[in-house]
């Protein structure tokens, strides 16, 4: 309830004059999530289960609405400069350069996509990941730095390039991790302590 994400994805779609499914959580439901991440991918970590359980229940609403395929942002953040440590440069990646903390994050994404793709593949969807084709790929990894973060703006190139096609304000709206825009990071947290963890 009140989750960041229900509201952002509500004034998409009106902008967009689009329908939107809400899919509701409750704690039994990320149980049940959390337990599909584990079988799917035999991972346990918070982070795994948080990410996983968001997709699991995303995944599995649209397989239940009869779709067999599922577009995901994976490599956005990734490849054009979306996380705080890349525009900051902090502690979190060793490169001393916007460019090599982007090469950084690009590496993640073979892990994160072995646990992804198995997951949504458990719920009877096929991911789709529009960002990572080779042609986008290669695209995002010859921008200069300034086109990845200036100042304050983060996915600077990705923002204009929907500019284009958005309605006003969709492009440089916030965006947070699904894991935490739709409190399921938050939920799996409260239970873990309610279990004594």
């Amino acid at each position: 309830e009140g989750a960041h994400d229900v509201s952002a994805a509500r004034g998409a779609a009106d902008a967009l004059g689009r329908s939107l499914t809400v899919v509701s959580l409750g704690h039994d439901d990320l149980r049940r999530a959390v337990r599909r991440v584990v079988a799917a991918t035999g991972r346990t970590g918070a982070m795994d289960a948080a990410v996983g359980a968001t997709l699991a229940a995303v995944g599995a609403a649209a397989a239940a609405d009869g779709h067999d395929s599922l577009a995901l942002g994976q490599g956005a953040d990734e490849l054009f400069g979306g996380y705080a440590k890349v525009a900051q440069l902090d502690d979190r990646v060793a490169a001393d350069t916007v460019r090599g903390a982007v090469r950084e994050t690009v590496d993640s994404l073979p892990d994160g996509l072995a646990r992804d793709v198995p997951v949504l593949r458990s719920v009877g969807v096929e991911p789709v990941f529009p960002f990572l084709d080779d042609r986008v790929v290669r695209a995002a990894l010859s921008l200069p730095a300034d086109l990845l973060v200036d100042g304050d703006e983060r996915k600077v190139a990705l923002r204009r390039v929907a500019g284009e096609s958005l309605p006003a304000g969709l492009a440089s709206a916030p965006k947070k991790a699904a894991q935490y825009g739709s409190y399921v990071s938050r939920e799996l947290d409260r239970l873990a302590r309610q279990a004594g963890f």
